[in-house]
């Protein structure tokens, strides 16, 4: 693809200075590639004097600001990883293009720790231009997309007890429910006949909401709470696509933000495996809501950055950690407002009444969510191009997977800030019915549905706080929730918890005290019944066994003297 791109010419746009000379000196590029693909480069940029093409190291004037490496199939990344690290050593700091073929033998997210400073899989024209711009302006781009040769699969898990009488049952009522659906299509004409298939269908539904209630989610057993739906057809290809101007803090979030932004106005669907309290608002306000929030997060690191470079000594990071909790009520207030519409006026009995002003008197924004990580593990990349800490590597802020670390845990704030806010606004919506209208989901205007929506929310924040943290606490796991690929998706993040785990109540030690004298207890029970079980077999096969061998031979003795008598 990109070699038949390439016969034709670049555009004008390169002559209007997208790629500009140093002092008048034209940037130097070393390719690396076929000769059909150099000659297509030489050919196309043969007019333009800002720019010094060579196929070679000896065509080379001193060291070229940008080298382009053009790869035709993967034997491993390993061996990708040697070659990369001798051309860096060759040609010392000038940034390294990787252009990549469109079938790779490997997983893409493995070519992320490749050190260089572009990588481009099956890239088309427009976007080689504007890479190799980027590139020579000192950013850096990744743009890498999953295809089938390169999807991996799994280890399988068999389901429980639980999700198997699920599905099972599930299949036998969807079956069944085809079967009246044809039936009554025309309906019969005897009507004894419509009404017996008219109450089997009345049956299968209760039947299946029974097995929805008692082995399916959370989210599935309500029938008025709905999944978070796409509001575009159009969804971003999966794959990894970054694109930094400059290498630093303020750079990556720029991308982060842009990133984010595009996920959530894309449509986002719940793949968490429980309810969101996001879920009960409307489509638009619930994306009104996110992007709020984007822009409140946005603004108090532009805050905290000038406060940084007005005050002569460096914030600690108990100060900063402080500072950003006492700026969170503020923030969700203003997200909130933002959201609700500032003129936005609805009737209460008979006057009318601004919606953002009752919002803020009747809501507790200043909750805090446990679950929420040390915020300076987000915040200190930004501000200060603190590295980030990836799989036991220090890793500079710009890097791809430490970018994309920092993306989950923005992403991970931003559901949970929403979700505190989303509770809020369910519970003030109960007590003004003209308020579900404008801010809830057309299902949840009635107040049974609402309620109900409301108590499973309940239950279940009391089943992770009670239940689920204190078991996450002591196995050491955060979890984490991620914007992916048009999802919210969970990540569970294996870190040292010891801290929070010493502070939890007497019922949750309680639990995590469960937990420890299982794994203490567990060995001994597990040979205790190997033990009884290895006697049982002693006794069933040595005494029993033989004691009824004896009673046989007896009675065979006993039988065959009779025989002989007669």
């Amino acid at each position: 693809m990109l070699e038949h791109l390439l016969l034709h010419h670049f555009p004008a746009i390169i002559r209007e200075g997208w790629i500009t000379a140093v002092n008048g000196i034209p940037n130097k590029i070393l390719l690396i590639a076929r000769n059909l693909l150099a000659e297509s480069l030489l050919s196309g940029l043969a007019g333009n004097k800002e720019l010094e093409i060579s196929v070679s190291a000896k065509q080379l004037d001193g060291q070229p600001d940008l080298v382009i490496w053009s790869i035709e199939t993967i034997a491993s990344p390993a061996l990708l990883q040697l070659e990369v690290l001798k051309l860096q050593s060759r040609w010392g700091s000038a940034p390294l293009l990787l252009l990549l073929p469109a079938k790779l033998p490997c997983d893409p997210t493995e070519l992320l720790s490749l050190d260089c400073a572009g990588l481009l899989q099956d890239p088309d024209l427009e976007q080689l231009q504007l890479s190799i711009a980027t590139l020579l302006s000192g950013g850096r781009v990744v743009e890498l997309s999953a295809h089938a040769s390169s999807e991996t699969f799994g280890s399988f898990q068999s389901p429980g007890l639980g999700p198997w009488l699920l599905m099972t049952g599930l299949q036998q009522i969807n079956h069944d429910l085809r079967m009246i659906e044809v039936l009554l299509n025309p309906p019969p004409e005897n009507p004894m006949l419509r009404f017996m298939l008219e109450g089997r269908c009345r049956e299968l539904n209760s039947a299946r909401q029974l097995l929805l209630w008692l082995w399916g989610p959370l989210q599935l057993g309500l029938e008025g709470a709905l999944p978070l739906q796409q509001s575009s057809p159009f969804n971003e290809p999966s794959g990894t696509s970054i694109q930094l101007k400059e290498r630093n803090g303020a750079a990556v979030w720029d991308a982060i933000h842009q990133r984010l932004e595009r996920a959530v106005t894309g449509g986002l669907s719940n793949a968490t495996g429980q309810m969101l309290a996001i879920e009960g608002l409307h489509p638009e306000r619930r994306r009104e809501l996110l992007l709020a929030l984007l822009r409140q997060l946005n603004a108090v690191l532009q805050r905290l950055r000038l406060d940084q470079q007005a005050s002569a000594e460096k914030r600690s990071d108990r100060a900063l950690s402080e500072h950003w909790q006492a700026l969170q009520p503020e923030l969700r207030k203003q997200a909130l407002c933002t959201m609700a519409g500032h003129y936005v006026r609805l009737p209460m009995g008979e006057e009318l009444s601004g919606v953002a002003d009752h919002l803020v008197l009747n809501t507790e924004l200043e909750d805090i969510d446990e679950e929420l990580p040390n915020p300076k593990r987000m915040l200190a990349p930004f501000l200060d191009d603190q590295p980030v800490l990836v799989d036991g590597q220090l890793l500079p802020a710009d890097d791809p997977r430490a970018l994309l670390q920092l993306e989950t845990l923005v992403s991970n704030w931003l559901v949970r800030t929403a979700e505190l806010i989303g509770s809020e606004l369910l519970g003030v919506c109960g007590d003004w019915p003209e308020l579900r209208r404008y801010l809830l989901d057309q299902r949840l205007i009635s107040t049974r549905e609402l309620e109900r929506l409301r108590n499973q929310l309940n239950t279940q924040s009391r089943w992770q706080a009670w239940i689920q943290r204190p078991i996450r606490l002591y196995e050491s796991q955060r979890l984490l929730y991620q914007l992916n690929d048009g999802t919210i998706a969970p990540l569970l993040l294996m870190e040292p918890r010891d801290e929070e785990l010493r502070r939890l109540g007497w019922w949750q030690q309680q639990v995590a005290l469960l937990l420890e004298a299982r794994d203490a207890l567990a060995p001994q029970v597990q040979l205790l019944v190997r033990r009884v079980g290895d006697l049982l077999a002693v006794v069933l096969t040595q005494v029993i066994g033989r004691a009824i061998g004896l009673v046989g031979r007896g009675i065979a003795q006993g039988m065959g003297r009779s025989f002989n008598r007669s």
